[in-house]
């Protein structure tokens, strides 16, 4: 994994976490796609991705979120997101239109309770 992101992976039968660690832009954004979408099997019904620790995110980032979410949609597959509120993600994620458009919670505790 690049130096400014880590992945931290929590496969699931059904539902799957990711939480990343660092920074996601155009340098390391293939690669952070990659492991999020590997996450996913057949059986899968969703994959939460816990923005928490993550301390930058371009636009690439962004672009890769609503791609994964489509992709997840297609599949008839859900995408959640956890970002806490009042954090500078939370509002790159706002300004560029995610936040709304995909499921989004303040706590992975949250975002799991949608699947008990």
């Amino acid at each position: 994994m690049s130096l400014l992101a880590r992945v931290i992976e929590e496969p699931g039968d059904a539902v799957s976490v990711a939480a990343v660690e660092g920074e996601i832009d155009a340098s390391n954004v293939q690669e952070v796609g990659a492991r999020l979408r590997a996450l996913m099997t057949n059986q899968s019904t969703a994959l939460i991705v816990d923005l928490t620790d993550t301390r930058y995110l371009d636009s690439a980032g962004i672009n890769m979120l609503f791609e994964l979410s489509g992709e997840l949609t297609d599949r008839q597959q859900r995408l959640q997101l956890v970002v806490p509120s009042a954090t500078p993600i939370q509002r790159m994620l706002t300004i560029a239109g995610l936040v709304g458009t995909i499921p989004t919670h303040e706590t992975r505790a949250a975002a799991i309770a949608q699947h008990a």
